[in-house]
């Protein structure tokens, strides 16, 4: 209950209960708070000091902003110190950048480097200039330096700027239209009635719609709730429409989370035929169930399995539609995340499981197929490692081609890039850019398999698949190694075929040795009988 109070009692008693633990607190602390520990931790403990330390506080706008803070604790707990900040002043980090001059600077630096010789300085070098932009663009815009060098590598200057500012900006919200349930005149009509301002999203689509603006939750009006549309990305509307899969059809659908592309495919199809929607998370499959039963889809079949082991599990299907996992750096508007938390081993990862992904999805098409036989390969990545440097692998290992995804739109792959040179049927291949599309990056591939039979690869070809890893050093070192072998052995080749054939004893003397053995030495027993007779 407490000690009793004598109301008639005034003397003055000592520090109470509280006041003592909170003495003992400060003189613990004081121990433990050197001055390197945590600024946090230090804060803390000053915002309660005795008066006579009120005349040191600084008139910073640290210090006001934190009088201000903790004003409230003063007339309580005791009066707020800011000594501390004194001392710690000269260790805050320098003030930011003016973004204003930055992007002066970027602009001043884009125009020197498009005519060098002419607004170049004098003594100064080309590769001062993209060293100070390339650590302006990162300011400014937040990138690794690793992502910063691989887009300067991919884009001229100017485009590159247009490429960092788009992603700055988020992209149109768009939808489309489940023609299994109602019509888009029909749609757009519920939705302008409900206070959606939208329009068609182009002439290239006949069910996307984009929306500006809406009065009401796009994700949660009873149109939505009846499945008679889906929310999805213009570009996610370009693979399927390459795939064109027909009524009656086998289709699989690799990597089919969360759905948008499955029933996309189901609605071309007008519920006909078998749809095989694969994703390796079972997580993932269960936003796929719910939205196929939302639009109404009827003809798909669920499974999870390992993509790259789908060719032991289903095979001999009409079309594969292959959305392979990737850096996502076509998306950096939706996660600016991306920006700097990718490396150059997370790149040549998702090119090793890509490549892996594709033998796999290729193998798994009836090339007999009177109707099919197409695999669409994409990725919402915009790095060459991912797009073309993977199909340039396919084309290698199996036994397809490109042909022309039927798109009339968007820009064509890379046939070269760099010190590598590609196949050049990558033309026929599509990029589509944020700056130039408004949509989000797409990399869109479009093979025709002709033959069920794999490929015998060469003995060189096999070892060097083997030790290849996710981390491992990019194909471009071991390819002139291979090109030295084979032509080493065409020359071999040829020598035998021009030499004519042994008819005596002289012929035999005179014959060259095989290049395997050049650099071999003499069996030991002849090396000592030679010896033996010179002596």
């Amino acid at each position: 209950m407490g000690r009793k109070l004598d109301v008639l009692r005034k003397e003055k008693r000592g520090p109470g209960r509280k006041a003592r633990k909170q003495k003992g607190a400060e003189v613990e602390l004081a121990k433990f708070l050197t001055t390197g520990k945590c600024l946090c931790f230090r804060i803390l403990f000053y915002i309660f000091c005795t008066p006579h330390m009120q005349s040191h506080l600084g008139t910073c706008a640290l210090h006001v902003m934190v009088c201000t803070q903790y004003s409230h604790l003063s007339n309580a707990q005791g009066r707020v110190t800011l000594l501390f900040l004194d001392s710690l002043t000269a260790s805050l980090p320098a003030e930011p950048p003016d973004l204003h001059l930055v992007h002066q600077r970027i602009k001043d630096n884009v125009e020197v480097l498009q005519d060098f010789r002419v607004k170049r300085e004098a003594g100064r070098a080309r590769q001062e200039y993209l060293a100070l932009l390339r650590q302006d663009l990162a300011a400014y815009y937040s990138y690794s330096d690793f992502l910063l060098k691989k887009l300067m590598e991919l884009f001229p200057l100017p485009e590159l700027v247009n490429f960092l500012e788009s992603n700055e900006v988020p992209r149109p919200m768009t939808l489309r239209t489940n023609t299994l349930k109602t019509r888009r005149r029909d749609l757009a009509q519920a939705l302008i009635n409900r206070g959606v301002n939208l329009d068609p999203l182009g002439k290239w689509s006949k069910t996307g719609l984009v929306v500006y603006d809406s009065s009401v939750p796009i994700g949660a009006t009873p149109e939505y709730l009846a499945g008679h549309y889906m929310l999805q990305g213009a570009s996610s509307l370009l693979p399927v429409m390459a795939l064109a899969p027909q009524e009656n059809e086998r289709i699989l659908d690799m990597c089919c989370a969360p759905g948008g592309k499955t029933s996309y495919i189901a609605q071309l199809m007008k519920n006909t035929g078998v749809i095989l929607a694969n994703d390796s998370s079972a997580e993932r499959l269960r936003s796929v169930v719910g939205n196929l039963h939302r639009l109404g889809v009827t003809n798909a079949v669920l499974s999870h399995c390992d993509g790259r082991q789908f060719p032991k599990v289903l095979g001999g299907f009409d079309r594969v539609l292959l959305d392979a996992p990737c850096s996502g750096t076509g998306v950096i508007s939706k996660d600016p995340a991306v920006k700097t938390n990718k490396d150059e081993r997370d790149v040549l990862r998702c090119a090793h499981l890509q490549k892996e992904l594709i033998l796999s999805a290729i193998d798994s098409v009836n090339a007999a197929s009177e109707t099919g036989g197409y695999i669409v390969y994409c990725t919402c990545s915009i790095m060459v490692e991912e797009n073309e440097w993977v199909v340039d692998y396919a084309l290698k290992k199996r036994n397809v081609r490109l042909v022309p995804t039927g798109l009339d739109f968007g820009k064509e792959g890379f046939t070269r890039f760099k010190d590598r040179r590609f196949h050049p049927s990558l033309k026929s291949t599509r990029r589509f850019y944020p700056h130039t599309h408004n949509m989000d990056g797409f990399f869109i591939a479009k093979l025709k398999k002709f033959s069920n039979a794999i490929p015998k690869m060469q003995k060189d070809e096999e070892s060097t698949v083997e030790t290849a890893s996710p981390a491992s050093a990019p194909e471009v070192a071991a390819e002139p190694q291979l090109k030295r072998k084979k032509l080493e052995r065409l020359k071999v080749t040829v020598g035998q075929k021009k030499q004519p054939p042994s008819k005596g004893g002289s012929v035999q003397r005179h014959k060259r040795p095989s290049p395997w053995r050049l650099g071999a030495r003499p069996p030991a027993r002849k090396r000592h009988r030679v010896h033996r007779n010179r002596q």
